[in-house]
């Protein structure tokens, strides 16, 4: 009748690099982290580079340019000396704007080096406030309210 299949057993691929999330108000950031990185080891078009961070395929100083914006991803690495030099990470950003996009990297870099070695990261991650969702996002505009949020329609005088 029925012939019963042996379940085959799936072997799951060792990844060599470490993944995490950030978010921030509508933007998402997916990263990557790369210990060891392969000689043709390729994101899109792009070559994968040890000591560079490539965000949506684009050089990271291209995507957000700026010394402010600089400073601010690369504190992660900064306070917890992980030098820039050691890894490669690679992120994909969606949502939001310019500033929700970077807070959420900033999140997404602070998780993978918590995922690297938590003993050593997580203390000076979380102190810095890097580990925590920033869940903060815009209000949504409510009916009668004549377009935004929190506004309500003038009542008569008397």
């Amino acid at each position: 009748m029925n012939e019963v299949k042996p379940i085959k057993k799936v072997q799951k691929k060792e990844k060599d690099y470490l993944f995490s999330v950030g978010r921030r108000k509508s933007a998402v950031a997916r990263v990557r982290l790369y210990e060891k990185v392969k000689a043709d080891a390729v994101w899109g078009t792009t070559p994968i580079v040890k000591g560079e961070i490539l965000v949506n395929e684009k050089p990271i100083a291209d995507y957000f340019g700026g010394d402010i914006a600089r400073h601010a991803y690369s504190e992660p690495l900064r306070i917890t000396n992980a030098h820039q030099q050691q890894f490669a990470f690679t992120v994909k950003v969606e949502g939001g704007g310019p500033a929700g996009q970077l807070q959420a990297l900033i999140a997404g870099i602070s998780n993978a080096l918590n995922k690297l070695d938590r003993e050593q990261y997580r203390p000076i991650l979380k102190k810095k406030g890097f580990l925590t969702r920033d869940a903060r996002v815009r209000q949504r505009r409510k009916v009668g309210t004549g377009g935004k949020a929190r506004r309500q329609k003038q009542s008569p005088k008397r």
